[in-house]
């Protein structure tokens, strides 16, 4: 069998600057570069200590929790003492001890996923060109998918088998949600139609609940509103997807804006689907900032009780590193807690949530700036209200993403001088899935199924002899990104 990293090379818990190709990636710090070349040093230590290799160690929950320690005492020593992984010597020797701690021992449902449709017959026009590019030459992952070049593998690397394999397989993700990407009809690397078959593929291996689908909605898009239809009665969609800074001609909209906004909203009441994630921060280049900005999903949730509104990234920024909340001057994830406040929303009320993919993997390795976005996330929209996604396969699987989350805890001395409410098990528990499960009507009845499909005995079986690739898919310079952007070839104009 191929071997995705037979020396062990890559460290479990990713240290990168990595982008999802819809912000520019940024540089690690030399500090977090010395970090990664300890923990690259403490795995080979263990390894020969404990008579295994170096890969093996590593695939183990041990080189998880072995990394997080080197994490733990060189942050430590750094005076970042916002937030740490709740990981002991112990730990990093002791298999069953490190299962315990750095794997979730909840129910884990990701309200974010991607995958693209292989065979690329949307990958025409302008638009077309912009993800050929992404998927192509800016995301290196087709080498990493079962060891074939990217001219064998082209698409299939972002394929619901890859996605299967990554999300389910490598790593504890139990329920899935796929989630529509930007474009317009018939430019949709995730047109509706591969959604239901992923859904279908899925279930065919499992339970019905295994895998949910987005409904893109691009409402200034002509006869947007009408396909709204199609998806809701022939693929039925689970909810749905805006992406507000999108236009036809680069022009966005705010969800309250009565000629675009409010005429879709309505229309997902009205086909009994009122749930809508919505994209907020993660500014595209060449698409007016401002409709990237969550300072309208306040006034839209309390404008419409009766829709749950779900805040996708929590309006992040990857130029922001989050610190404390700042009403007089918000950015990045502040933003969007100001418009939850200015509409008078109070911890775990309301129908507004924040949601995690990218802005936690972003934060994950930064112990201040990770304490301080769920520090402010639990103490303004409050546990009830926050919602776990990864944005995977973007960044490959999403199981660092998970481990890190689990273990992780603020500090005493940040919840004491910022007012921040500890990230218990419990919150722990409703952020990983029971928020979602709530919103989507998982009754536990369902949530029983999963723990007796195919899926189930897939994992126990592949678990007997893992190859997890620890790869970054996603682009990893400023170069790389930026040479995206230079090929949009006018887009948008």
């Amino acid at each position: 069998m191929y071997d995705f990293d037979p020396e062990g090379k890559r460290l479990p818990i990713k240290i990168d600057g990595t982008s999802n190709g819809e912000f520019a990636p940024y540089e690690i710090t030399d500090d977090q570069k010395k970090i990664k070349e300890e923990a690259s040093k403490k795995a080979s230590e263990l390894a020969k200590h404990l008579g295994r290799t170096r890969r093996s160690f590593l695939k183990s929950a041990c080189g998880a929790a072995a990394t997080l320690f080197v994490m733990n005492k060189a942050h430590a020593y750094l005076g970042l003492t916002g937030g740490f992984f709740n990981v002991s010597a112990e730990t990093i020797t002791e298999s069953e001890l490190a299962e315990k701690t750095v794997n979730s021992p909840y129910l884990v449902m990701d309200m974010q996923t991607h995958c693209v449709e292989p065979s690329g017959n949307w990958a025409t026009g302008k638009e077309g060109k912009i993800w050929i590019q992404t998927l192509t030459q800016v995301f290196d992952q087709a080498p990493k998918c079962l060891g074939k070049s990217a001219e064998q593998e082209r698409f299939h690397c972002y394929s619901a088998q890859q996605l299967v394999k990554e999300v389910f397989l490598d790593s504890q993700t139990d329920i899935a949600v796929v989630s529509a990407l930007w474009g317009a009809k018939g430019h949709n690397p995730t047109p509706t139609d591969y959604a239901a078959e992923v859904r279908n593929l899925i279930e065919t291996l499992g339970d019905r609940n295994r895998a949910l689908i987005h409904g893109g909605v691009l409402p200034n898009e002509a006869g947007a509103l009408d396909f709204m239809d199609e998806q809701a009665g022939k693929y039925q969609i689970d909810a749905w997807k805006f992406y507000p800074q999108w236009g036809p001609n680069g022009v966005g909209f705010f969800l309250d804006d009565p000629k675009y906004g409010i005429p879709a909203i309505k229309k997902t009441i009205k086909l009994k689907k009122p749930i809508i994630c919505v994209h907020k921060g993660l500014s595209l280049p060449g698409l007016e900032y401002k409709y990237s900005s969550p300072e309208d999903m306040g006034r839209i949730a309390k404008m419409f009780p009766q829709v749950t509104f779900i805040t996708f990234h929590s309006g992040f920024e990857n130029e922001v590193a989050e610190g404390p909340y700042n009403p007089s001057n918000p950015k990045g994830v502040d933003r969007l807690i100001k418009a939850h406040q200015e509409s008078g929303f109070k911890p775990n009320q309301g129908n507004l949530y924040a949601e995690l993919g990218s802005v936690w993997r972003h934060s994950m390795s930064h112990p201040n700036r990770a304490a301080h976005l769920m520090g402010k996330l639990l103490k303004y929209f409050g546990e009830d209200r926050i919602c776990w996604g990864t944005d995977s396969i973007w960044y490959g699987s999403p199981q660092d993403q998970i481990q890190t989350f689990a273990s992780f805890e603020i500090s005493e001395e940040f919840q004491q001088k910022y007012g921040y409410p500890p990230l218990t098990k419990a919150a722990k528990e409703k952020i990983f899935a029971n928020n979602a499960l709530g919103i989507h009507g998982i009754n536990s009845s369902r949530i029983k199924k999963l723990q007796q499909d195919k899926v189930k005995n897939f994992r126990e079986q592949y678990a007997l002899s893992p190859n997890p690739s620890f790869a970054t898919f996603g682009p990893r310079t400023k170069e790389q990104y930026e040479s995206l952007w230079k090929s949009r070839d006018g887009y948008p104009t």
